[in-house]
């Protein structure tokens, strides 16, 4: 090279070496620091491999304290400290070769998480630790519990919603009908004392006070309440011949035509002539419901025509009698209509084929005993009848000569007890009755395969009548024979329903705020005898409650006798009404003419009341003197003596 460029290039550094002692800092003019990142990033990977290899040597010395079996465990220990020391000298080798200028601080931290347990380091890779003790535990833990909560699926038991519940007093009478809507937000209720009453889950708080109390068949009791489809209309079946249609809001939309008494052949008479027993919709068509009565007729009506009925069915016994139904339902699709008779037949009708029963069992119940319910599956294959011969009977449709199962021992005192399948399908739910003061009404659950009662729930001290597990919501709603529907349902396996309205605080009642005065509207009257516009009903309160004439409290009513001025009871005479304002006192009423002549020498002396009035007007008072005739004649006997 060059001499004077390598005198120039010195003379250079000097320069800048004096320009960094004044400047006051060194190093000025030194190469960077250069770094590894594949050596770093080994030696990171291998501190977290260490880091974790310790965690399990914990854990297994701790493993080995608590267990007696301190030989088998001893060889994975050493197994893994041997590990830890190859890894250590692999790291320190590592270290040695890489030549890096990284600083020591970063040995002592421990950087990453760190690694599962199940993970253990050989060399360079990760290798899954099969052999590790407690491993299998760990598994067979895992396996139980997997095969605990499928055990739990399984069991329809553990899905019946009953941990919590709540009451509504619909009234003192039986309740007769119940029903929700589709969507689950309101319950509607109705019962013997004619009141259908409107419950709200979502408006209502923890008073669980209904919205709307109406009656809209007057004095019939009621027999049934179905909610439509879509949830726009409701269906109500009372005690007389014609069933009405209510919109959400309790207002009538539709009402039935009654048929004429007088012709012989139901079927030509445009609707009912008897009490009706039972009525439901269509599942499919939300226009189209069914009613049943005592007149012997199953009849189907359309929303859309109220002048006459869409079709008839006539229940008929084997003999061609005429058969009373006392319960109807459709099934699941809609395409078949079955009847519970009086006689104890059920008959299963085509839809569209009102003539001949397409399933007909003669012998479903005991002969007089009411069929009360009639309840298809989600399926539509299996059939349910609770029975008044205290009995619940599974059908098969496809073979419907002999019930599947029967449950025996259930009381059924009501025409309108309810039996419902549960939404999974595997359980049958139905209520039993029990006669006053004799024991508690009780919900039973039936498995559905094996017919077993696999649960029940005391639900009051009377009979259980109306029973409704709604799908979507998972809520059980109960309706009792002394006036009370029950809602159960369960935080965790329940969506919404009684669950929105029990976290509600009651609300405070409001004091009614009323006009303190009539206030007379007149606009065009004049000035001076217009009156000032109340401008608010609270302002005027707090001024009135100033004013001590109208603030002032109310006396409370006298107990006993009459005391300062006040009278216990007194009319609208004038001497009730003196006698109150005289302030009478009957402190001494003991002996009266003591009480009166008490007074008579001050009356003498200081006369006050009558006698000064008629001082200038009145005479003296002239005595008659005693005659000696009036002597004798006292003297007379009394035979002698005139007789006046």
């Amino acid at each position: 090279m060059d001499p004077n460029k390598l005198g120039e290039a010195s003379d250079r550094m000097s320069d800048d070496g004096e320009m960094a002692s004044v400047m006051g800092f060194s190093g000025f003019g030194k190469k960077a620091r250069t770094f590894d990142l594949d050596a770093i990033f080994e030696q990171t990977r291998r501190t977290a491999i260490e880091r974790s290899q310790r965690a399990l040597e914990e854990r297994q010395t701790e493993k080995e304290g608590e267990s007696s079996k301190s030989a088998e465990s001893s060889l994975p220990t050493q197994r893994d400290k041997s590990a830890a020391a190859s890894s250590r000298k692999q790291e320190s080798s590592g270290d040695s070769s890489s030549g890096s200028d990284s600083d020591s601080d970063s040995d002592s931290e421990l950087i990453g998480p760190p690694l599962p347990p199940q993970y253990t380091a050989q060399g360079d890779e990760l290798v899954r630790q099969s052999h590790r003790p407690g491993s299998t535990a760990d598994s067979d833990d895992e396996d139980d519990e997997g095969e605990a909560q499928d055990e739990d699926d399984n069991n329809p038991v553990k899905k019946i919603p009953d941990t919590h519940e709540i009451t509504l007093q619909h009234g003192t009478k039986t309740v007769s009908a119940l029903c929700l809507d589709p969507s689950g937000a309101r319950l509607v209720t109705g019962g013997y004392d004619y009141d259908v009453r409107f419950w709200d889950f979502a408006g209502m708080d923890q008073a669980l006070q209904a919205f709307r109390s109406l009656q809209p068949c007057e004095c019939h009791q009621i027999k049934s309440l179905q909610y439509s489809i879509t949830g726009d209309v409701i269906l109500v079946v009372s005690g007389n011949a014609q069933a009405k249609v209510l919109d959400r809001d309790g207002f009538n939309v539709m009402e039935c035509v009654k048929g004429d008494q007088y012709i012989v052949d139901m079927a030509n008479t445009k609707g009912h002539t008897a009490m009706l027993n039972c009525g439901c919709w269509h599942p499919k068509t939300k226009e189209e419901f069914m009613t049943c009565s005592n007149d012997g007729t199953v009849r189907t009506w359309d929303l859309q025509s109220d002048k006459k009925h869409k079709s008839v069915f006539k229940p008929r016994s084997f003999q061609g009698k005429k058969v009373i139904p006392t319960c109807c339902a459709y099934s699941r699709d809609g395409k078949l209509v079955a009847a519970g008779c009086q006689d104890g037949t059920i008959q299963i009708w085509d839809r569209n084929l009102s003539v001949h029963t397409k399933f007909h069992c003669k012998q479903a119940h005991i002969p007089g005993s009411d069929t009360s319910c009639l309840s298809f599956s989600y399926d539509g294959v299996t059939l349910a009848s609770r029975g008044g011969d205290d009995t619940l009977k599974m059908w098969d449709i496809r073979n419907f000569k002999k019930p599947v199962n029967v449950a025996t021992g259930l009381p059924n005192n009501f025409t309108m007890t309810d039996c419902c399948f549960s939404p999974d399908d595997k359980l049958l739910v139905t209520g039993t009755s029990v006669k006053r003061e004799e024991g508690n009404g009780k919900l039973v659950f039936f498995d559905r395969a094996s017919f077993q009662k696999v649960y029940e729930i005391e639900v009051t001290n009377a009979s259980v009548v109306r029973c409704l597990w709604h799908p979507k919501l998972n809520q059980i709603m109960v309706g009792t024979g002394n006036g009370l529907a029950k809602v159960y349902y369960d935080p965790v396996k329940s969506h919404r329903g009684a669950k929105l309205c029990v976290v509600k605080s009651q609300r405070k009642e409001r004091q009614a705020e009323t006009l303190t005065q009539d206030y007379i509207i007149t606009p065009h009257a004049l000035p001076m005898f217009r009156e000032a516009r109340q401008r608010s009903t609270r302002k005027q309160l707090e001024k009135d409650r100033l004013d001590p004439k109208k603030s002032h409290k109310p006396e409370p009513p006298v107990s006993g006798p009459g005391r300062g001025g006040r009278v216990a009871a007194h009319g609208g005479t004038l001497s009730s009404f003196i006698v109150k304002n005289i302030a009478l006192d009957k402190t001494d009423d003991s002996n009266p003419r003591e009480a009166i002549l008490r007074h008579a020498k001050e009356a003498s002396d200081n006369p006050y009341w009558v006698a000064p009035a008629y001082t200038h007007t009145q005479p003296e008072p002239l005595f008659a003197e005693e005659s000696e005739e009036d002597e004798e004649a006292e003297k007379e006997p009394e035979w002698k003596k005139r007789k006046i």
